[in-house]
């Protein structure tokens, strides 16, 4: 099956010049450096059964290598998360707060400032590694007032960029800074199968003399939820997942939670069901994909010498806590990521509940490459000495940050007039997923002590959110008004500390961490420090 309007001859023109780009002091074992892949699917929860359509990537990558059971993002929405993924940082220090141009969403801010600096750039510049993109990159990629589709950003030796966001036809590519539309033709322009075939043919005709990273995008299980049509009629029985958290009123959390309409109406409930069984139904090519990718590694003799990532930009939910459907929440649905890798040295059918998130992706393959980390402003952490089996755990870290900026229109929704303007994602039943006081900060602990969630929002309430996840791990139940007073104010200490924090002082320890130091004074000013604001909040 061929590619429309893809130019073998040109891919092939950038792959035999790769090879004559110098290596770095700054990378080690420049022999048979390994190669390295990265699947990153769009909106592919792990809670509500994300993974169980993928079965051949299930057992081609995590039961050949290690899966994490504690992966998180540090933002659960797209754009921060996919800016978290390339950075190593922490939306704080990246800047992109959600998905538009205004959040610096893919801005010329963004061009300017980070993506030079992000893991890839550093692969091609220092490493000779050569790079290849395929698939959706950041929301706003593409828009004229940001440089459009000639805009290929630095650190890609191939691009193959859809631009904006997610679809599955009728889409335009950047193939290294040149526009190619693409129509609705299964055969010609199904997006996943087009990324499918566009890789396969970056492995069949890049340089042998170089090692090779690979970062593929897929639009599933995103929607418009259009599968293929061999796999339209997949799952007809399966139904969204009715956990305890589905369907029921999320009392004592915050208000934009409270006002979701408990019992769902039917017609919701029908809808988010068909919206569970379409994301399952894409997922099927993104299954093919992987399962194509790892054996074209093995036909050609490299699969013992690559690393092989599979992940997710954030999870979602479909009937928790009477929402219908995003992403966007602080909950485990929506902040816990599928993490499985395979690769060298890393021994099969192993799983880590070591903490690890989206910004540890670019620390670990640099690591991987044989790059001085420490050289970088990542606030990640490479977590490649826990995949080979040589990480003490009590040396690892025992929190990190979750943070979003929420959005809210500054008009109200015509569907919904009695709304009112600062609340967005008001569909269906005029449900609202987002506003502009959704915004919010947590300090997730997985420590051998406790598995805890702690998060303030940024509103006038300066409402708090505690979670005991080992006892409730659907948090059904707020514990903020009965969890010790003194951790309350701890994690308080800790999140701002968290908030503020910029490279290796992200990565001191945390409450749970026996090296923990509790003296608030040495750290901010008298008037930052609020605990009896919290205190008045919580009693």
């Amino acid at each position: 099956m061929g590619l429309k309007g893809s130019s073998l001859p040109s891919l092939l023109l950038i792959c035999v010049t790769l090879w004559t780009e110098p290596n770095s002091a700054l990378f080690g074992h420049a022999n048979r450096r390994p190669n390295i892949v990265v699947v990153l699917t769009d909106d592919l929860d792990v809670v509500i059964g994300g993974l169980n359509p993928l079965s051949k990537t299930k057992k081609l990558v995590g039961d050949a290598g290690m899966t994490f059971t504690n992966a998180f993002v540090a933002s659960p929405l797209c754009c921060p998360s996919r800016a978290s993924i390339l950075t190593g940082k922490y939306p704080h220090n990246h800047h992109v707060v959600n998905n538009t141009l205004e959040g610096n969403c893919s801005s010329r801010a963004w061009q300017k400032s980070e993506e030079p600096h992000a893991f890839p750039a550093l692969l091609k510049a220092y490493g000779g590694y050569q790079t290849f993109f395929a698939g959706k990159y950041l929301n706003q990629y593409g828009r004229a007032d940001a440089g459009g589709v000639q805009h290929v950003p630095p650190g890609w030796s191939y691009w193959f960029a859809l631009e904006k966001n997610s679809k599955y036809y009728n889409y335009t590519m950047s193939v290294n800074g040149k526009a190619q539309k693409h129509g609705a033709d299964y055969s010609r322009d199904y997006l996943t199968d087009v990324l499918t075939n566009v890789s396969l043919d970056f492995l069949q005709y890049k340089s042998s003399y170089q090692p090779f990273f690979m970062m593929v995008s897929t639009p599933a299980p995103h929607s418009p939820w259009t599968a293929a049509p061999q796999y339209q009629d997949s799952f007809n029985a399966t139904k969204a997942p009715r956990d305890p958290n589905f369907n029921i009123h999320g009392a004592n959390k915050h208000w934009l939670i409270r006002q979701a309409k408990t019992p769902m109406t039917n017609s919701s409930i029908q809808f988010l069901d068909e919206a569970f069984r379409k994301r399952w139904q894409t997922l099927l090519s993104v299954d093919d994909l992987v399962e194509k990718i790892v054996k074209r590694l093995e036909v050609q003799g490299e699969l013992d010498n690559t690393y092989i990532f599979f992940t997710s930009d954030n999870g979602y939910h479909t009937g928790q806590f009477s929402l219908p459907l995003d992403k966007r929440q602080l909950y485990e649905f929506d902040i816990k990521v599928p993490l499985m890798v395979r690769g060298p040295n890393i021994k099969p059918n192993q799983t880590s509940q070591m903490l690890v998130a989206n910004i540890d992706l670019g620390p670990t393959i640099l690591d991987i490459a044989g790059y001085n980390v420490n050289k970088t402003q990542m606030d990640g952490m490479s977590f490649l000495p826990i995949m080979e089996g040589r990480m003490n755990p009590s040396g690892w870290r025992s929190d990190l940050l979750v943070e979003y900026e929420g959005e809210g229109s500054e008009v109200s929704d015509p569907a919904c007039p009695l709304l009112g303007p600062g609340v967005s994602e008001c569909f269906p039943d005029c449900v609202c997923e987002d506003s502009y006081n959704n915004t919010y900060a947590c300090v997730r602990t997985v420590a051998p002590s406790a598995d805890l969630q702690y998060c303030e929002f940024d509103d006038n309430e300066v409402f708090v959110e505690v979670y005991n996840v080992t006892a409730d791990p659907y948090q059904l139940t707020n514990i903020a008004k009965t969890i010790d007073q003194e951790v309350l104010e701890k994690m308080n200490h800790r999140l701002m500390m968290l908030q503020s924090c910029s490279g290796q002082t992200c990565r001191t320890p945390g409450v749970y961490d026996p090296r923990y130091k509790f003296d608030p004074r040495q750290l901010f000013p008298p008037h930052s420090w609020k605990p009896s604001r919290l205190s008045q909040t919580v009693k």
